[in-house]
């Protein structure tokens, strides 16, 4: 008799994963199979239409827009991966210290986490991006130090309880150690949340990245991003609207692909 494995992904969830392999796919396999530079020049060929040798036209300084979206999309991806990895470390981290400890460890910690929410996540991305123009290192840290705070917030909830409850005082009048009790009970009870943040994450921090660079804060050119793309094609759509339309559309399915994504967890 076969037994059913309940699949642990929403229908809504597996259409975001496609969506987003298909776009990783994209990316990927442009940068080993097309070999076009998204920066090079072609004056003469400003605004051309899609063609075999561009299969998606090339914008107003004659560049590829193909390759541009790809490389866009990698360093989209890459900004992406980076900061929910360094925001889930630090606030999963800190939530489980803070839980764990207590007293004056909780406080300075909550102190923190309240004087990082006292500024908008975008306005405070924005300080940090004006500090180095055109740096994604201070993009990066500004957008993890944005970010860890949900995680700090969910896990300290989560975490209490857990700790409080009498599977952890069992573990602990058995000898059990820290490391043993966060992996057999405190990760279980966080893991499908953080995943669902992670998701959440990586489309703040992609929408993030685009709106600093739609306000000439961000990445500079000749830089590849979709929120200077959308900003430099924008003066033109009157012209070549299938131009502006380009990143438009990444940007909304590579955001969508992660919403979705996060989904809850069937």
């Amino acid at each position: 008799m076969m037994l059913s494995r309940k699949n642990p992904f929403s229908t809504w969830q597996c259409i975001g994963l496609a969506l987003l392999l298909c776009l990783l796919i994209f990316a990927v396999g442009e940068w080993l199979l097309y070999h076009a530079s998204p920066t090079a020049q072609h004056l003469s060929e400003s605004f051309q239409t899609p063609n075999s040798a561009a299969p998606l036209g090339k914008d107003q300084f004659g560049r590829d827009m193909l390759a541009r979206l790809a490389a866009a999309l990698r360093l989209s991806f890459l900004l992406a991966l980076l900061s929910v990895f360094s925001a889930a470390i630090l606030g999963v981290s800190a939530g489980i210290c803070a839980a764990w400890r207590g007293g004056w460890v909780d406080s300075l910690l909550n102190f923190i986490v309240n004087t990082v929410l006292a500024l908008p996540g975008l306005v405070l991305v924005l300080l940090f991006a004006a500090i180095v123009p055109g740096s994604f290192a201070m993009l990066y840290v500004a957008i993890s130090l944005v970010l860890w705070v949900e995680y700090f917030r969910l896990v300290r909830a989560v975490s209490k309880t857990v700790i409080n409850g009498a599977p952890v005082q069992a573990s602990r009048l058995f000898g059990f150690g820290r490391w043993y009790i966060v992996k057999r009970h405190i990760w279980p009870a966080i893991r499908a949340n953080v995943l669902s943040l992670a998701a959440f994450g990586a489309a703040t921090s992609i929408i993030m990245l685009s709106s600093v660079g739609f306000v000439y804060v961000g990445l500079k050119p000749p830089t590849a991003e979709l929120g200077l793309m959308i900003v430099e094609l924008f003066p033109y759509y009157s012209d070549a609207p299938w131009l502006l339309a380009q990143p438009l559309i990444v940007l909304a399915l590579l955001v969508l692909g992660f919403q979705l994504l996060a989904g809850s967890r069937s």
